[in-house]
């Protein structure tokens, strides 16, 4: 997975919270686009758009932005950072058996998940379906186990990058149709009529869609939140066998040379890039 880019209506106090609470670095700012993320690696984008409005309630579009840390010490030192200057955020954690997240809400109301994978030899299939749970986990208890005085003075330990993207949808059914038969993901785990969780090359998941707090939801209107979500395949060759699918199931696309851009059917925006070489 790609950045996922967000639309806000304040810049500063955005990048304030991804910068100094999730810990993420500052890559770039030109005008009224941020990029911030660890090392060259870009997670969230920022796009300045105050003329817009807050979403409407129970609207498609961003569930949340999963951050995927390298260590347990490297996401309790941003668990810290973002408990000590905004504790409000906090919304919850989990043991999904696969991984073990933390989640919050940015200061617009995007879900942000931060979270550390187990190893793959630690995870169970059963039946072509990934084993996950939700699995109760006490924040200060992980804190004190893997929170070290090091990574308190420093929380920029390792690498972090988007490990997947969760989205609201109107219904489950339509959102596989779009993003496994057209798309080409694969389905790890779906729970009927409620969540779809897909991925490629084995993965957990890379994308989760669900209807939560949007069942029934129609075409997103432009508004704050959700403006893209980037995907990045190994080369041009899997940008041309979707190309192919999208052509073969008469789904219009767009195709910049780069990259291939398509709306999901509730409108939210999707951009498949090459791997560069």
């Amino acid at each position: 997975m790609g950045a996922v880019t967000l639309r806000v209506g304040d810049l500063d106090a955005m990048i304030a919270y991804y910068r100094d609470a999730v810990t993420l670095d500052l890559l770039s700012q030109d005008g009224h686009f941020a990029v911030l993320g660890r090392g060259t690696t870009p997670v969230v984008i920022l796009e300045y758009s105050p003329e817009l409005k807050s979403p409407e309630p129970r609207a498609a579009g961003l569930y949340h932005t999963a951050i995927l840390f390298e260590s347990r010490e490297a996401l309790a030192a941003a668990i810290y950072s973002i408990a000590t200057k905004f504790p409000n955020t906090f919304t919850g954690s989990a043991d999904h058996k696969v991984s073990v997240a933390f989640y919050f809400t940015d200061p617009e109301g995007n879900g942000v998940e931060m979270y550390w994978d187990r190893d793959r030899t630690a995870w169970s299939w059963i039946h072509g379906q990934i084993e996950m749970a939700t699995l109760y986990v006490d924040p200060n208890a992980f804190l004190q186990e893997y929170l070290t005085p090091e990574t308190v003075e420093n929380p920029r330990v390792g690498g972090a990058s988007v490990g997947h993207v969760h989205l609201s949808v109107g219904d489950v059914a339509s959102a596989k149709e779009f993003y496994v038969k057209r798309l080409g993901f694969e389905t790890t785990f779906e729970v009927p009529g409620s969540a779809l969780f897909i991925s490629a090359g084995g993965y957990h998941h890379h994308m989760a869609m669900n209807t939560w707090e949007s069942k029934g939801a129609g075409q997103r209107k432009l508004a704050l939140g959700l403006g893209e979500v980037d995907i990045v395949v190994p080369g041009m060759d899997d940008l041309g066998s979707l190309e192919e699918r999208l052509t073969h199931y008469g789904t219009s696309f767009g195709n910049d040379g780069q990259s291939v851009t398509i709306a999901d059917p509730w409108g939210s925006q999707i951009r498949v890039t090459a791997k560069l070489a």
